[in-house]
Parts: C-alpha cells; sequence; structure tokens
C-alpha cells in the first residue's frame, strides 16, 4: 500500500474502495452536475427541518451555515463500520461530510460548500446518518 504509516495506508484503502464503489474514477463525472442543482433552503424549509434535526440530536454550527452531530459507540470496529456506511452513501450522492473520529467517537459537520450553506443534500445525508448509526 502506498505511503509508510498504517494512516496513509487506511486513507488509501478507503479512497480505492469507494472509487471501486463508485465505479472507478470515471464513474464520478455523471455526478459532476449533482451539485448545481443544490440550492439554500427556504426560511420555511430551514424552520422545519432544523426542528426536526435538533429533535434528532444535530446542533446548528455557530461560526457557518451548517449542521453538526457527535456520535458515540461501543468500540473502534463500531464507529468505522458507521463511517463506512456514510462514506458510501456519501459517495453516491457526491456529498461528502467533514469528520472526525477518534477511537469510539465521531464528529460530523455538514454544510454544502458549493452553496456556501445548507441544502437538501444536508438533510438528507443527515437522516441517512441517523439511519446508519441506530443500525450499529
Amino acid at each position: 500500500m502506498p505511503g509508510s504509516s498504517s494512516g496513509a495506508g487506511l486513507r488509501w484503502l478507503l479512497r480505492a474502495g469507494l472509487e471501486a464503489a463508485a465505479g472507478g474514477r470515471s464513474g464520478r463525472a455523471k455526478f459532476s452536475t449533482m451539485s448545481s442543482k443544490s440550492h439554500l433552503l427556504s426560511t420555511e424549509e430551514r424552520n422545519q427541518v432544523l426542528y426536526d434535526l435538533k429533535a434528532a440530536g444535530w446542533s446548528e454550527a455557530t461560526e457557518r451555515d451548517a449542521i453538526y452531530k457527535e456520535f458515540i459507540f461501543q468500540t473502534f470496529n463500531q464507529a468505522f463500520g458507521f463511517m463506512t456506511r456514510v462514506a458510501l452513501q456519501a459517495e453516491k450522492m457526491n456529498h461528502h461530510p467533514e469528520w472526525f473520529n477518534v477511537y469510539n467517537k465521531v464528529q460530523i459537520t455538514l454544510i454544502s460548500h458549493d452553496c456556501g450553506g445548507l441544502t437538501k443534500r444536508d438533510v438528507k445525508l443527515a437522516q441517512f446518518i441517523d439511519k446508519a448509526s441506530a443500525c450499529v
């Protein structure tokens, strides 16, 4: 595997697996127009989805128009399995979370960078993430 550290090898392995799941590098091209279809949520949409997401444990990021949630699992393997499920779904959606993982803790921030804030893609991915966490 490329890289001398186990972390670099693991990143390479994940990237290779995600590319294979997406049909290789050429598989990404079909998603290129997907981000242009995203738009910021209207005030009404935003109020409704934030109400529902907050009820599910998500919070608004204070420094930008994003949502955040922390997940704690019993083991690293559970956290890693959860992250793998989310990564595969995110690749299908061409919408990738910002996340941080230490042992059994996974912190996720969702924002549509191309729009500069929350979109329906963030909401859909957050809903998937909540379902994925419940299955671990």
